[in-house]
């Protein structure tokens, strides 16, 4: 089937009430026929059958075999993880969220859990920083903000000579465009509050796998540390996934054309796209991004200074600035001042996160409104650079 009939026939229609819609069961436990004996649930923190639909719906659109449903992103990172033991080393994107960077360096390092950065862009940073300490390559591709691209496939191949897992953060992408366990990877991890959940009303995470004794390590991890996601987060989650590829479609439409435009602007220094023929990354984005190169674009100025974006984020009218992406409604995000703010300086801008990079997540708006928009507010910042800055600015202003 193709993946929008996949979608759609992959969520069971309720096998009590023949209800097409799945139901909410908002309840926190279960009758027993007998004390053990039950028809599969027993409390809601185990298990709850809104959460199943939606953790069996995780799996199958991934190419896995096991879903797990949390209560955050950062939550279902957690959960990886606690995989780990003290004296482990995990090998990651050096691109990477704030969120991750502050788990692994302010609270998992704490516990002798040690974490390496690199650019796994290039391979052979890959090949090159392994080690017998190494249990995960961790990516993130796209990553976040500056949309780098991981080969997963070659990179699957290096980590597991090694030993090592794979893990993917495919929340960028989403498995309408990508499926990291069908390119290699060994768990993939989302956070379900951007492009599957879709409409900016649900914080959720979600993690696939294809492995069994995984999966049965994840359930343990799962059920005893309890950040499971509640039931009526899971129908909203699932009731976002029935959309997903038109709006990934749609997401990636819009995005292709606004990131052509950026590069005509005078303010705009660079242009982060995998879709753009210039990405550095594009051939490998080409390669396993077999549904399209996402919603998201970034952009640095020419006046690279946080003053300069920070006041560029305010100009917008329909890119509202906010934290998170993947939603229909386009949002604009400064990364160094919001998601990745957790970063010390350095290691941001060592990374690619300029002081003057924005983000814009392109919602599913008409694209020549959202172009529009973007020319309004960079005419409004001619005018601030032109009496807000010094005379030395490092752009010509008109």
């Amino acid at each position: 089937m193709h993946f929008e009939t996949q979608i759609i026939h992959a969520i069971p229609v309720d096998k009590l009430t023949g209800a097409v819609s799945t139901p909410i069961y908002q309840t926190s436990t279960f009758q027993q026929q007998a004390p053990g004996v039950h028809n599969g649930f027993d409390y809601s923190r185990t298990n709850n059958p809104t959460r199943k639909v939606l953790e069996d719906l995780i799996a199958e659109l991934e190419g896995g075999t096991h879903g797990f449903a949390f209560a955050s992103g950062l939550a279902a990172i957690d959960a990886v993880i606690k995989l780990l033991c003290s004296g482990d080393e995990v090998l990651a994107v050096d691109n990477i969220y704030g969120g991750t960077f502050r788990i692994f360096t302010q609270i998992y390092s704490k516990f002798g859990i040690n974490i390496k950065f690199t650019d796994t862009s290039e391979i052979i940073n890959v090949v090159d920083n392994l080690s017998p300490q190494v249990k995960f390559v961790w990516l993130e591709t796209p990553t976040n903000p500056t949309l780098k691209i991981s080969d997963i496939t070659e990179i699957a191949k290096a980590a597991h000579s090694n030993g090592s897992l794979l893990i993917v953060d495919n929340t960028f992408a989403s498995p309408a465009l990508q499926n990291p366990l069908n390119l290699g990877a060994d768990i993939v991890i989302h956070s379900a509050t951007k492009y599957l959940a879709g409409h900016s009303d649900v914080i959720a995470g979600l993690i696939a796998v294809k492995n069994h004794a995984l999966a049965e390590k994840f359930k343990f991890i799962q059920n005893s540390s309890g950040g499971v996601l509640s039931p009526f987060d899971s129908w909203l989650t699932i009731r976002g996934i029935e959309t997903l590829a038109l709006r990934a479609a749609k997401h990636s439409e819009n995005a292709i054309k606004i990131a052509q435009y950026l590069q005509t602007v005078e303010h705009v220094q660079n242009v982060f796209y995998p879709g753009l023929k210039s990405h550095k990354n594009h051939d490998v984005a080409s390669k396993q991004q077999i549904g399209g190169y996402g919603g998201v674009v970034s952009f640095t100025l020419k006046h690279d200074s946080i003053e300069a974006a920070s006041k560029f984020t305010q100009l917008t009218g329909l890119f509202k600035l906010a934290e998170s992406l993947g939603g229909v409604k386009s949002l604009i995000c400064h990364p160094a001042q919001m998601t990745h703010k957790s970063i010390p300086a350095q290691s941001r801008i060592e990374a690619g996160i300029s002081d003057s990079l924005i983000r814009l997540s392109c919602g599913i708006e008409n694209a020549e409104d959202l172009i529009n928009d973007l020319k309004i507010a960079f005419g409004r910042l001619d005018f601030i650079l032109a009496n807000e800055f010094s005379a030395d600015s490092k752009v010509s202003v008109k």
